[in-house]
């Protein structure tokens, strides 16, 4: 039977639709033939504004280059051009400073688990000119922190230092700390976590249990397993509001892999992310016509699946960049009541009493000595008040 479920997609431009046709074209050439409408009047530079914002435009050139300037000018596939090879030097100098850290880090016994970067466009796309991607995200056993980041600043990385804290809340209301090396250009994201809190995510020694090594280079990587891998994604990109389509293009591709559906949905349900994960293969299916296996249905038909995705359709139609700071008044309102709705009951009520664990803003009010921090927890309702009254938050 049909499903005839459509996400009201009536408010996105044009030149997100055309984008859209051909993300989920198997061939490019199908695309002239099969929408003719969306061609006319096409706005080109803000159809390359948007590859370049969502991040896919090496998915998107091999697609346009044989098309020739009937459908797109030239001038549009030589842009892509440029930005696809200079995709493919980055995603190379990548590859070569993941397998350097990851030999530098084994041979101080410290084990990592590559999460996204060449591993994963090598995983998901076969090719690592396929995908884009700015950094390297690795996640190791928080007891090896420090050791790390020793290994890492040794190597010539320098800490972004801008993480406060107080009593470790860091340990849970943080995820990573960022480290950049000048010369090389290169920018690395090292996790304890997969997800900042109130997330629910299988430990460190789960997830290397069922490890992939990836043949991409010479010397092991690891990174994660298939089904892990899927959980990562969608709620990364849940937690991003799925804003940018390489993250769906990624669940698109990795649906192609057949992961196991019955295992899928007992990790998904198990640590919260049921319909987050429907959310992910709503907005795949729809918008780019990825396969859903049948044992998926369920989870992608669910309601809160469904109504979550429609929600998700307002960071396509804005073309929301989170990272740009500030975000609009607007954004950050929205964006802050749907990622709350995106939760489950226990994540909403972990997020509701973490309000009650203290901030470094306490801190910061009122300094305390180290062995006194303890009193910040009678001390939060005051201190918040106060903050208040002169117009600082938290």
């Amino acid at each position: 039977m049909r499903d005839p479920f459509a996400l009201k997609t009536e408010d996105l431009s044009t030149e997100m639709h055309l984008l859209l046709a051909f993300l989920a074209a198997e061939k490019g050439e199908d695309v002239p033939v099969r929408c003719p409408e969306l061609f006319r009047g096409i706005d080109w530079e803000a159809f390359i504004g948007l590859a370049l914002h969502h991040r896919v435009y090496p998915n998107l050139y091999p697609k346009l280059k044989n098309l020739g300037g009937a459908a797109v000018p030239p001038g549009v596939i030589s842009c892509l051009y440029t930005y696809y090879s200079r995709n493919t030097f980055q995603m190379l100098h990548l590859s070569g400073e993941m397998e350097f850290i990851g030999g530098e880090l084994a041979q101080k016994n410290i084990r990592a688990l590559f999460l996204k970067g060449p591993v994963i466009a090598k995983d998901l796309y076969g090719d690592i000119s396929l995908r884009t991607s700015c950094d390297l995200d690795l996640l190791i056993p928080l007891a090896d922190l420090a050791g790390a980041e020793s290994l890492l600043t040794g190597l010539g990385y320098i800490k972004d230092d801008y993480i406060h804290t107080v009593l470790n809340d860091w340990k849970w209301r943080h995820h990573h700390t960022t480290f950049t090396h000048p010369q090389k250009g290169i920018k690395v994201e090292l996790h304890w976590r997969l997800n900042p809190a109130p997330s629910g995510e299988p430990d460190f020694e789960e997830l290397w249990s069922r490890r992939r090594n990836s043949g991409l280079t010479r010397e092991p990587i690891s990174y994660l397993g298939q089904e892990d891998l899927f959980l990562f994604l969608v709620s990364h990109g849940a937690r991003h509001g799925w804003s940018r389509l390489r993250w769906l293009l990624d669940i698109k591709q990795l649906l192609l892999q057949q992961p196991d559906a019955g295992k899928l949905t007992a990790l998904l349900r198990k640590y919260h992310y049921y319909h987050v994960g429907g959310q992910a293969l709503t907005l795949a299916g729809r918008l780019l016509d990825a396969e859903i296996a049948e044992g998926l249905h369920d989870m992608e038909r669910a309601p809160k699946s469904r109504a979550m995705a429609q929600e998700a359709i307002f960071y396509l139609e804005q073309m929301v960049n989170l990272h740009s700071i500030p975000v609009p008044d607007d954004v950050a309102s929205y964006h802050k009541r749907h990622q709350f709705a995106l939760l489950a009951p226990i994540q909403k009520l972990k997020f509701i009493l973490s309000f009650l664990f203290p901030y470094p803003e306490d801190a910061e009010t009122l300094p305390l000595p180290k062995n006194l921090h303890f009193l910040y927890f009678p001390l939060r309702p005051f201190l918040w008040a106060w903050r208040k009254t002169v117009g600082v938050q938290k």
